[in-house]
C-alpha cells in the first residue's frame, strides 16, 4: 500500500498536495490527520502547518487477480488471467494448459475459486462486486449443455406426465434451467432440498 505524509497551511491544502504527489484522486485514498494547523503568536510567529498521512486504497480487482494468479501458480498450472468488464459484473477468464484441473468435476473447483476470489475483491471494496471466473469458455459450454438437458427433461415430463428431478446444482446453474424452461408450455420448475443438495424439479402442470 502506497503511503505518504505531507503538510500544508490547511488540512485541505495538505491533502491536495498529497493527491498530486501520488497522482490519484480523493475517492481512492484514506486520509489521517496527524496534526491540525496552529496559528502562531499574532498569527505570524511559531505557527504550525497541518500534517496528514495519505494511504492509497488497494484496487479490489487487481488484488483479486493477484490472488488468483498466485493460487494457480501454487497449483502448478501454467495459465494467464484476463479481465473483462460486462454489464452483469467482472469476468476473469483463465487460459492455459491443464485447465481441466482448475475446472474440476462439473465446475466445482472453478466455483470454489470464484468464491474465494470474490471474497478477496469485496474485502477491499466499499461496494459489492460481482466476480465471475471462467476457464477456456467452460461456462458457456456448460450453459449450452444445461439448456439441452432442460429441453430433454421437459419433453420427458410432458410425455410421462411425471416430475423429473435433476442432480444437485448450484444456484447459478439452477437459474439457467429455470430460465430455459420458463416459457415452455405445460411445464413448471421449482427448486427442492437444502444446499449443497438443492436441485431442480421439472414438473408437468
Amino acid at each position: 500500500m502506497r503511503k505518504i505524509t505531507v503538510s500544508g497551511k490547511t488540512v485541505d491544502e495538505a491533502i491536495e498536495q498529497g493527491l498530486s504527489k501520488l497522482d490519484t484522486t480523493r475517492d481512492k485514498v484514506e486520509v489521517k490527520v496527524l496534526e491540525e494547523p496552529q496559528k502562531g503568536l499574532f498569527g505570524i510567529i511559531g505557527g504550525k502547518p497541518a500534517v496528514v498521512e495519505i494511504h492509497v486504497k488497494p484496487d479490489p480487482i487487481k488484488e483479486a487477480i493477484i490472488f488468483l494468479r498466485d493460487t494457480i501458480d501454487k497449483m502448478g498450472i501454467s495459465a494467464s488471467v484476463e479481465k473483462e468488464e460486462r454489464q452483469d459484473g467482472i469476468y476473469l477468464n483463465i487460459t492455459g494448459v491443464d485447465i481441466g484441473v482448475l475446472i474440476g468435476k462439473r465446475g466445482q473447483t472453478l466455483d470454489s475459486l470464484q468464491y474465494l476470489v470474490s471474497l478477496v475483491a469485496n474485502r477491499q471494496s466499499d461496494n459489492y462486486l460481482r466476480i465471475y471466473l471462467d476457464a477456456e469458455g467452460y461456462r458457456e459450454r456448460r450453459k449450452e449443455a444445461l439448456e439441452t438437458l432442460a429441453a430433454r427433461l421437459s419433453n420427458k415430463a410432458l410425455r410421462t406426465k411425471r416430475e423429473v428431478r435433476l442432480e444437485p446444482m448450484n444456484a447459478h446453474e439452477r437459474k439457467i434451467i429455470h430460465t430455459a424452461l420458463q416459457s415452455v408450455k405445460g411445464i413448471t420448475t421449482y427448486s427442492d432440498g437444502v444446499e449443497p443438495n438443492r436441485r431442480i424439479v421439472v414438473a408437468p402442470k
